[in-house]
């Protein structure tokens, strides 16, 4: 299956409505491992492995749910899980989400991992989280970027000016920038095509190269804390 994703200036993606699964927390022995589904089948597919009181398709949104993790092929149990929920579109990826929350193990979690795959999703690319995001509309590409530089970051100021752009400030402020922009650039061409106002011309031009400068200097300041 495909679906036409139409992204914010009209451009079209045709996207495959397949479901995905990675790993999502470090590889190795640790108190808990999760394995994470994102797409439109990552409730369907998780169901089909989990049992619990209820059926994970009937659960609420943004749950966790106790229960255990079964091959549906020979019956074993595999694990005992929490399993959280979220529904589009309130979700990183603005996909359904699962996130099977199992005990570090790197055993059992492949187990659980391959079992995702056995039954429908497929193995995320590297960054195919993000990807979706942005795809989607969740975020945009500045915002995309800075969540690898966050991951990546050594201090306490790149993790800062990081987690600022994932949360829009720079896209913010670029917007801010281009709309002051195009307003210096519509007011220019009042002037060219009315030469005839002589007086407001001489005191409008000096008031745009007063903006002109106060903008130069505010996209300054923020190549500066890039």
């Amino acid at each position: 299956m495909k679906r036409n994703i139409v992204l914010k200036g009209g451009t079209s993606i045709v996207e495959q409505l397949d479901t995905i699964t990675s790993i999502s927390t470090p590889m190795g022995e640790g108190a808990i491992g999760i394995v994470r589904l994102s797409g439109h089948d990552a409730v369907e597919i998780a169901d089909k492995l989990y049992k619990g009181k209820h059926l994970l398709k009937d659960v609420p949104t943004h749950t966790i749910n106790y229960g255990h993790i079964i091959d549906p092929e020979t019956e074993e149990v595999v694990e005992e899980v929490m399993v959280s929920v979220l529904r589009a579109p309130r979700t990183f990826t603005r996909e359904d989400i699962v996130e099977i929350n199992c005990h570090g193990g790197i055993l059992t979690i492949n187990r659980v991992l391959e079992l995702t795959m056995t039954y429908g999703a497929r193995m995320a690319e590297p960054g195919e989280y993000t990807k979706r995001a942005f795809l989607n509309g969740r975020i945009d590409l500045s915002q995309a970027e800075a969540v690898m530089d966050f991951i990546r970051s050594k201090t306490d100021r790149a993790s800062k000016v990081a987690m600022n752009q994932i949360e829009g400030r720079l896209s913010d402020l670029i917007k801010r920038q281009r709309q002051s922009i195009l307003e210096i650039l519509a007011q220019v061409e009042v002037n060219i095509d009315y030469p005839e106002y002589d007086d407001v011309e001489d005191a409008t031009t000096e008031f745009l190269l007063e903006r002109s400068q106060d903008i130069k200097q505010e996209i300054q300041k923020l190549l500066d804390t890039g």
